[in-house]
């Protein structure tokens, strides 16, 4: 079976609308991208909770159908623009397209292909299960990329990750919210930690991180947020970790600080190197921040309370 990709330069306006009436005309997938892409006139898509754009779709979008190279593209085009009342003029024409062969793969290798293990702080690997560990004797987490954020190729991961290799959680406690995947908590394990947490609202990412721990035989307990309350109203913690983002990072200030023992320490990132500043600001009626470490524009920020 082969393979043809019908390309199609749409506004904004009509690529959510198109996308649809291509799947309803036959296409056995969509996708839409940046049709400015790699120029000046790109422009991101998501931005923080709170500051997202107005519409969640790119000015000018490039819509991608997938058909079977042997069927009527021409056909599928114009029956779909048909359906949504999409011309591209007044002789009722249908929008121009373009066809992409799409060549025959292994796309299960193809994609293994692209993940290779991730070396991180001195002795920390992350290792796909495709791979062997290069240094068995390391600290080694078998994790394969998934639906949860967490793999230790973000640097904001990578700067925790670093972060509490040197400041081993040895005989604490540690609470990892925020969790994704769940691979800070089990980096905190595998140091030594003696009763890990973690939290997200993702029920999706809990899933995943219970998978990843016991995959990795870290004793890591996870929870959503509303289990954790429940299960642990009080719990106070030797260090806290929080890899999300500025805003909700700020939001969360006097409940992160509150769960936190005398003498706890607390790693945070997600926070752009420009958005430290304020960041240090919401957290300075509980604990002192200061930059621990940058990477690629990101930062970790670092305090103990007294």
């Amino acid at each position: 079976m082969s393979w043809t990709e019908i390309v199609i330069e749409v506004p904004r306006q009509h690529a959510e609308l198109l996308s649809d009436a291509l799947m309803e005309a036959g296409a056995l997938s969509v996708s839409v991208e940046d049709a400015d892409e790699g120029t000046d006139a790109e422009r991101a898509l998501f931005g923080e909770p709170g500051m997202e754009p107005e519409q969640q779709a790119w000015e000018r979008s490039r819509v991608i159908a997938l058909a079977e190279s042997d069927a009527n593209h021409t056909a599928l085009v114009e029956t779909a623009c048909t359906a949504c009342a999409l011309t591209h003029s007044e002789k009722k024409h249908s929008w121009p397209f373009s066809l992409r062969e799409v060549a025959e793969q292994d796309w299960v290798r193809l994609t293994q292909s692209q993940f290779d293990p991730i070396h991180i702080g001195e002795r920390i690997w992350v290792v796909p299960s495709w791979h062997a560990a290069p240094d068995p004797n390391a600290l080694v987490l078998e994790l394969d990329p998934g639906l949860a954020f967490g793999t230790g190729s973000h640097p904001t991961t990578r700067l925790c990750m670093e972060w509490l290799e040197k400041n081993a959680p040895l005989s604490c406690t540690v609470l990892d919210y925020g969790c994704g995947s769940g691979i800070l908590a089990m980096v905190a394990s595998k140091l030594g930690a003696t009763t890990v947490h973690g939290v997200d609202i993702d029920p999706q990412a809990i899933e995943s991180a219970r998978y990843n721990a016991e995959r990795n035989a870290c004793a890591v307990d996870y929870f959503l947020p509303e289990e954790f309350g429940t299960t642990y109203p009080d719990q106070r913690y030797d260090f806290l970790l929080a890899n999300i983002l500025a805003s909700p990072l700020k939001l969360m200030a006097p409940m992160l600080c509150g769960r936190l023992h005398k003498q706890g320490r607390i790693v945070l990132s997600g926070v752009l190197a420009r958005q430290a500043d304020e960041v240090i600001h919401a957290y300075q009626p509980f604990i002192q921040l200061a930059v621990w470490a940058e990477h690629e524009g990101w930062v970790a920020l670092a305090g103990q309370s007294h």
